[in-house]
């Protein structure tokens, strides 16, 4: 009888370090396909005869799919299970990434881009509600933590290394760049896999569409909007507000700094990811010196404003990471992959939205510091959802015995 008792019994959480190097490395691949681009632009956009727009829309492009495509991972979450949704979006992000290395035109390059979009944007929520199938409670911020690592250094590697490093090696072809980048997730994709997870645990049958019902919805949505936009938006208008001022020679380091500072919120992530998640004093400290970061990019003389910007950028990935880790803590993990997607759907709209109309305001009075007024004054309007924010950890629905659509 006791032999027959544990036979039946699940087996444990997957251990952390393998977990870990498989979250870290999915992160990764959350931004690297997206921020290759820009440095391969003008490479891609000679051989193509893309206009200023089209070679904008390779970077912009991914980051509106990121919203767009929330909602079919949910879906496939819900009818596959986060570890097969997480396995085929990476599937999807190969095909288009890769392909954008074989397109031999610009529409077929942008159909190309957005597949490459949708499939990054269905990792995104696949990601946060792996985590409880994975982890114990206790490393779920820590779990976090490590894969919002991967992204940012996702972010910081496809951006600095792509022309010094591996584009030499590869005879200065974007193309076989392109491919080189894309073609190791499939590998990733098929290490998923390996962690042993208990495929029978009897769950009830999960709602894919957000729950407007739920206020962290729209409320955690609205505020990843807040440090988004900023983030985006100053990295987009940065090279416009220095040669405003007569600093355009400066864009270059400045951007190394702003995006490195990325990394380096991270790193302090995953020491303090346990004490900080779920901290409301935390997120509204983080957002205010966000906000006085972007503003101080405006008031502030020469390398000062660089310094404030730099300083947003770190605090703004401090607080991306305490927002994107609350779905797996708030709620239970049959509706984690439903609350991020829906907080993925409002935020990143917001991050492609908001910069976009600061972009409108700017063309119409003739001042690229309106653009970036219109995110701060954004940031300042959704602060006060902070205060109303529920951190408390809902229960768990009661089960139904419906077989577990998978991990």
């Amino acid at each position: 009888m006791a032999e027959r008792q544990a036979a039946t019994l699940p087996p444990p959480p997957a251990s952390l370090l393998p977990v870990a190097v498989l979250l870290w490395l999915a992160g990764v691949y959350l931004r690297i396909p997206v921020l290759v681009a820009p440095p391969l632009a003008p490479f891609i956009g000679n051989e193509l005869a893309l206009s200023q727009a089209l070679t904008g829309a390779l970077t912009t492009l991914p980051i509106l799919m990121l919203a767009v495509g929330a909602m079919p991972g949910s879906l496939a979450i819900s009818r596959l299970g986060p570890r097969n949704t997480l396995a085929l979006a990476m599937v999807i992000m190969v095909i288009g990434s890769a392909g954008r290395g074989l397109v031999p035109d610009a529409t077929t390059l942008m159909l190309a881009s957005a597949v490459m979009g949708l499939g990054v944007a269905m990792m995104q929520p696949a990601l946060p509600a792996l985590l409880p199938r994975w982890l114990e409670p206790h490393h779920l911020a820590v779990g976090s933590a490590i894969y919002m690592n991967g992204m940012l250094m996702g972010e910081f590697i496809g951006a600095g290394i792509t022309l010094p490093v591996l584009m030499p090696l590869l005879d200065n072809s974007w193309r076989a760049t392109l491919i080189a980048w894309s073609l190791p997730a499939l590998v990733v994709a098929a290490l998923l896999f390996l962690p042993r997870r208990d495929r029978a645990r009897p769950v009830r049958k999960v709602a894919w569409l957000p729950d407007w019902k739920n206020p962290l919805t729209l409320k955690v949505g609205l505020l990843l909007g807040l440090s988004g936009s900023m983030f985006f938006g100053l990295n987009a208008y940065m090279g416009a507000l220095l040669e405003q001022r007569g600093q355009g020679d400066r864009l270059a380091e400045s951007l190394f700094w702003f995006n490195l500072a990325q990394v380096a919120a991270s790193l302090v992530m995953l020491k303090m990811a346990r004490a900080w998640v779920g901290r409301r004093s935390l997120i509204l400290i983080m957002a205010v010196i966000s906000i006085a970061g972007t503003t101080g990019t405006l008031l502030l003389p020469g390398w000062w404003a660089i310094a404030s910007a730099t300083l947003m950028s770190f605090v703004a990935g401090i607080l991306l990471i305490l927002l994107v880790a609350l779905p797996p803590l708030l709620v239970s993990s049959e509706q984690t992959g439903q609350l991020s997607a829906g907080n993925f759907l409002v935020g990143y709209t917001l991050a492609f939205a908001v910069p976009m109309a600061g972009g409108l305001i700017a063309d119409w009075t003739g001042n690229v510091s309106h653009a970036v007024v219109t995110m701060v004054v954004y940031s300042i309007l959704v602060l006060p959802l902070i205060f109303t924010l529920d951190l408390t950890r809902k229960a768990s629905p009661p089960t139904t015995g419906t077989p577990d659509p998978g991990v």
